[in-house]
């Protein structure tokens, strides 16, 4: 049984080449903004753009792997990464007015905030059945295990004793 999920794929490798563009469009519009913007959201965002950038790579890989490869620990992983730091980050871009946000800037964060949202709830929902044929097979494992030890019909049993 396959258990990776073909719409979170899709949704990552999609996501793959949107983050470029999204990066691209994101640093040219700081560049255009930076003048105009008070000292602490000039601080503020540069901390978010070094922050989304190396944050984005490590969950994309850990979405890649933990998805296709079937891996729990990575799939979580990505997870974490996607409802913590990513998603409430790109919220406050989208959402704090104080940025002087431009319109195709709002534009971009919108779509990546679907990605991510999507991702969200698609990890999730494969997560748990990862984590529930997993868990199944570990007790199937763990029952056949203890059936092979379990001695058969007919075996003297020093404890059933004789009484003779």
């Amino acid at each position: 049984e396959i258990l990776s999920s073909l719409p979170l794929q899709m949704s990552l490798y999609f996501n793959v080449y949107f983050f470029p563009f999204w990066w691209l469009i994101t640093v040219v519009i700081l560049y255009l903004k930076y003048p105009i913007l008070s000292d602490y959201y000039k601080f503020i965002l540069v901390t978010i753009m070094i922050l989304v950038s190396l944050t984005e790579l490590i969950r994309l890989y850990l979405g890649y792997v933990g998805n296709l490869l079937e891996k729990v620990p990575e799939l979580a992983g990505f997870w974490l990464l996607t409802l913590l730091p990513q998603l409430p980050v790109i919220l406050f871009l989208l959402f704090n007015e104080g940025l002087k946000i431009h319109s195709l800037e709002r534009a971009v964060h919108v779509i990546f905030a679907a990605f991510l949202s999507f991702q969200v709830v698609a990890a999730f929902f494969t997560l748990k059945r990862m984590v529930n044929t997993l868990a199944a097979r570990f007790r199937l494992t763990e029952f056949h295990r203890l059936e092979e030890q379990r001695p058969g019909p007919g075996v003297y049993s020093p404890a059933a004793g004789s009484s003779s």
